[in-house]
């Protein structure tokens, strides 16, 4: 990337690359920011090819299928790369056209994609097969190689997830339960929620302590209220029932003379 826009003035050049950097601090935990800057890059620099994938990227993770597309087609113009061919898919399926998710899976670009790319548009196609309701077939789209293999990859976890999640859809809850558990030995940076998903299916229900903690505290502090309002209403409601005694003494011609001072002769 940086030697790309070493076809830059300096200044620009320096300018662009911040906003990239932007765009990839931001791109996990707040993509609509991440977009700004992504659009920043491309309005300084769209001729370079990183700034065109960049854009697209970001496009995607704020679900514009459409542009993330026009974008990563731009990048793959310029460098000939196929290396985003199973992201260009999955644009299709975002779009809704799953069948053409599915035919670019069937292409000879995905000859040329390294292991990780061809586990990606692996996952692609499967995902476009229960876009199609064949969730047979995604079953089937998935079991390769790299499913059966003992060592773990960068994609495994997100492979055995996938299928345990293909699994469960076809009614196959036990072996859908057991690669859910395979996911989570292999899910060493926590991609996938395969604990969640193996709670769920065992039934468990997970209490969040901090939450009983603050309801227990508003119940005690609800309590205390209404305690230190008691008196107040106590001595409220006797001079109320005193009043009402009053008034009632009077209408009957029952009230008391009061008592006259010494020394009054009238």
């Amino acid at each position: 990337m940086r030697q790309e826009l070493m076809s830059l003035p300096k200044g620009l050049a320096e300018e662009v690359a911040r906003n990239l950097v932007m765009v990839a601090n931001l791109l996990d935990e707040d993509p609509e920011q991440a977009y700004a800057y992504s659009r920043i890059a491309l309005r300084l620099a769209s001729r370079v090819a990183a700034v065109r994938e960049a854009a697209g990227f970001a496009s995607y993770a704020t679900a514009k299928y459409s542009e993330a597309l026009a974008e990563f087609r731009a990048a793959r113009r310029m460098t000939g790369s196929v290396e985003l061919w199973p992201v260009m898919a999955d644009c299709e399926r975002g779009m809704g056209r799953p069948e053409r998710a599915l035919a670019m899976a069937g292409e000879p670009e995905v000859n040329k994609l390294d292991k990780a790319g061809q586990v990606e548009m692996r996952l692609v196609a499967a995902g476009a097969r229960k876009d199609m309701g064949q969730a047979e077939a995604a079953v089937v789209t998935l079991q390769s190689p790299e499913l059966a293999s003992s060592s773990v990859q960068p994609w495994t976890a997100r492979l055995r997830y996938a299928y345990a999640d293909a699994l469960l859809e076809v009614g196959r809850e036990s072996e859908a339960r057991e690669w859910f558990a395979k996911a989570l030995e292999a899910d060493q940076g926590g991609q996938t929620d395969a604990s969640d998903r193996l709670a769920e299916l065992d039934g468990v229900e997970f209490t969040d302590a901090l939450e009983d903690s603050d309801a227990d505290e508003a119940s005690e502090a609800s309590e205390a209220s209404e305690v230190s309002e008691a008196p107040e209403s106590a001595e409220k409601a006797v001079e109320e029932s005193a009043e009402e005694s009053a008034e009632e003494a009077e209408e009957s011609g029952d009230v008391a003379e009061a008592p006259k001072a010494d020394g009054d002769k009238s």
